[in-house]
């Protein structure tokens, strides 16, 4: 294996019940639940959930919402789209807390 994520492992996440099968079915349940069709779209909820993947940087779901978004009729300008959504307020929360270095700054008299 040539780096730490290992493509082979998302087809298996539901072994992860294995190390307790209880909490594992709580958690599938309702991660069945968020992603029914609902006040949001399957395909809505597919983009945002390929927006996030990006912003928490996680291989396997980026893998795994891109096939969705494509499944559930998205197309790669709207992927494209979403991602940069997550881009610009992943970009605007960093730099809302340059105002809080400012404000230590100011305190500081520098």
């Amino acid at each position: 294996m040539s780096s730490y994520y290992n493509p082979k492992h998302l087809p298996n996440f539901g072994n992860i019940a294995e190390g307790n099968p209880e909490l594992s079915e709580k958690f599938f349940a309702y991660y069945r639940a968020v992603f029914e069709e609902g006040a949001l779209s399957t395909r809505e909820k597919a983009l945002i959930a390929l927006a996030v993947s990006h912003t928490v940087q996680c291989p396997y779901c980026i893998d795994a919402y891109s096939k969705d978004c494509l499944q559930k009729g998205a197309d790669l300008e709207q992927m494209t789209e979403a991602i940069h959504v997550a881009t610009a307020i992943r970009g605007g929360a960093s730099l809302i807390h340059g105002l809080q270095m400012l404000d230590h700054v100011n305190q500081l008299g520098m």
